[in-house]
């Protein structure tokens, strides 16, 4: 498989910019970055009806969520909802730099989406980014009425390091016995940070997101080597991933993470959950919000929004 044309005209922006590599800065400068570049490659913010600002319990404080809800809908009638958390490596990004993300799917699913602005690396490390995960996904389900949602048409998701929480956050809710998650969406997930895969290898320069990037996150994150063995930083690893909900796992061709997103929804189909796999072949890791500049990146969103009304119906 090729990388796509496309996807190779926005590496060559980012070469012909001279835009730093991630791992060069401090994460308060890595973070001023990626909300500054970031508009570049977003398409234009859809159309949905309202979004609000507002705060959940959290075990280290108050966590902030952005409420998206379509166009065309009753104030009060209750809608299947998508808890969202975002990328960054655990240690960029939130509810701004995924903004646009966020309405894409609201608009096109037609269901509310609540994104969640968890605690960042490394002033908060592991496990305060799945504490607040887990926290703000309990309190959606129990202010259900409040928000307008359905508590019992939940789904969970996330791309890179949220992909990352979701996936950790759907083994909690099966652990816990609840709340029921209809549908997990991993978009090119992390799934085990203790090992480095052949696409590591493969893609350690060259496409966006490189080895040693990964490497400067996972640092940023854990506070030891050896924490990479607990399944909350590396959710391939749990002891078993039988019993969970139904899964999208979506991959890109060339992206260090590939493999592990590969080996995470086949582990998940050999443990009985039903898995819909797409790797885009021709792809780059972070493809899916850059609509303006990769046509593929709309159509990722729309498969993810399709799958959210089918499980969410």
């Amino acid at each position: 498989m090729a990388l796509d044309p496309q996807a190779q005209d926005v590496i060559n922006l980012v070469i012909k910019s001279g835009r730093p590599a991630y791992n060069t800065l401090s994460p308060k400068d890595a973070r001023q970055l990626f909300r500054e570049t970031r508009p570049a490659s977003t398409p234009t913010p859809a159309e949905i009806g309202a979004v609000r600002d507002l705060t959940a319990d959290g075990p280290g404080g108050p966590i902030p969520l952005r409420v998206y809800r379509p166009a065309g809908v009753a104030a009060g009638a209750p809608l299947p909802v998508l808890v969202y958390y975002h990328g960054g490596g655990w240690v960029i990004g939130d509810l701004d730099t995924h903004d646009v993300q966020c309405r894409q799917i609201t608009a096109e699913a037609g269901i509310t989406v609540v994104a969640v602005d968890y605690r960042l690396a490394p002033e908060h490390k592991f496990p305060a980014a799945v504490d607040d995960a887990w926290a703000a996904t309990r309190w959606v389900v129990a202010h259900a009425s409040e928000l307008g949602v359905d508590g019992r048409k939940l789904a969970v998701g996330g791309d890179s390091a949220g992909g990352n929480l979701a996936a950790v956050v759907a083994l909690m809710a099966r652990d816990a016995g609840g709340p029921a998650v209809a549908l997990q969406v991993l978009i090119y997930p992390v799934t085990d940070v203790g090992a480095e895969s052949k696409s590591y290898r493969d893609f350690a320069e060259g496409y966006m997101l490189t080895r040693d990037g990964m490497r400067w996150f996972t640092n940023h994150y854990v506070k030891s080597p050896s924490e990479a063995q607990d399944w909350r930083v590396s959710p391939l690893r749990a002891a078993s991933l039988g019993g969970l909900s139904p899964a999208l796992v979506i991959t890109a061709g060339f992206d260090p993470l590939r493999d592990e997103g590969a080996a995470y929804a086949g582990r998940l189909s050999d443990a009985g959950v039903r898995v819909d796999y797409i790797n885009y072949g021709g792809m780059i890791h972070g493809f899916m919000p850059m609509g303006r500049l990769i046509d593929t990146g709309n159509r990722a969103t729309s498969h993810v929004a399709a799958s959210l009304r089918q499980a969410l119906r």
